[in-house]
């Protein structure tokens, strides 16, 4: 008689596998992205880039073409993240993917991170004063407590 076991997802056995960081053209997300890169070069990981696009009612209501701006802003993520792996290409390889999520910037990257199955998560720090009073999306990504999470100042 033979058992058979049925395939289970299982995190973190052999270092990550799917690695999500969240850019927005800031500063210390680029930074979080350059982190990430080296990290999933090193482990062989698929690099999970993830844009939240943010959801503004208010500059909609006030005839901002919001969802304009923001797409434009994750085209030119995509150019910018093309354009630095066509520089390493050769050197050494990397797998990667770019994803837009609409949202507010911790549930979106939580969404993210839920159906891509990531085994971490890498964020830049928050670069807003009003964050240290309410929390920056970092901590409250830290203090869900479902992926290692990444800081990058």
């Amino acid at each position: 008689m033979t058992e058979q076991h049925a395939h289970q997802f299982e995190r973190g056995t052999d270092g990550p596998k799917v690695i999500v960081v969240g850019v927005d053209g800031s500063d210390s997300s680029l930074r979080a992205a350059a982190y990430a890169v080296g990290l999933a070069r090193r482990q062989r990981a698929l690099l999970a880039l993830v844009y939240v696009q943010p959801v503004l009612a208010a500059g909609a209501a006030l005839g901002a073409p919001v969802a304009v701006t923001t797409d434009e802003i994750a085209e030119d993520l995509v150019a910018q993240i093309r354009d630095a792996t066509d520089r390493v290409k050769g050197i050494f390889d990397l797998r990667w993917e770019f994803h837009t999520f609409r949202g507010d910037a911790y549930n979106g990257l939580v969404k993210a991170a839920d159906e891509l199955k990531a085994d971490a998560v890498v964020v830049g720090a928050s670069e807003q004063a009003g964050h240290r009073i309410i929390g920056s999306v970092a901590i409250r990504l830290v203090k869900a407590g479902r992926w290692p999470v990444t800081v990058v100042p």
